[in-house]
């Protein structure tokens, strides 16, 4: 039987991260996390009320907060401070729902990137990615809420 499919599932001990693999999977983390929050700050703009203005806005700060730990996880993993991403997209929500759906499979996208990180990644890691993990299916969850109340 081919297990590659399930490769993602398989538990760390199977294939960790080889150095430069994970070191390339943080740095794009890095600039994930900051275009979210780009991204996240221009669809608060569009929000209806206060209340959904402000769940993204700590959505957003969160993301930040994400993109801060893993420089930590690179700077802790080379003792370097990583390379500036060249990754910088206009990436503005065209309608306020459109921008929702779209971080809803955002947000799922992360969590399922990052629990696959975890399964590999080094154990002195593994609470702080948890930590990113937990928020970003907690952010789905606020995003699948905001959808909900304005497609009624």
């Amino acid at each position: 039987m081919d297990y590659g499919q399930y490769a993602s599932t398989m538990p760390a001990d199977m294939g960790m991260y080889g150095q430069d693999a994970m070191l390339r999977a943080i740095q794009e983390s890095i600039a994930d996390e900051q275009e979210d929050a780009r991204f996240y700050d221009a669809l608060a703009a569009l929000a209806p009320t206060s209340l959904e203005r402000q769940i993204i806005a700590k959505i957003r700060d969160d993301e930040r907060k994400h993109a801060i730990m893993f420089r930590q996880m690179y700077v802790k993993s080379t003792g370097y401070q990583p390379p500036a991403s060249n990754q910088v997209t206009e990436n503005r929500p065209r309608s306020y729902l459109e921008g929702v759906e779209k971080a809803i499979l955002g947000e799922l996208m992360a969590f399922e990137k990052y629990r696959d990180l975890y399964l590999r990644i080094s154990p002195m890691y593994k609470n702080l990615l948890f930590e990113i993990m937990t928020d970003e299916i907690k952010h789905a969850g606020y995003f699948n809420w905001i959808f909900t109340r304005n497609k009624r």
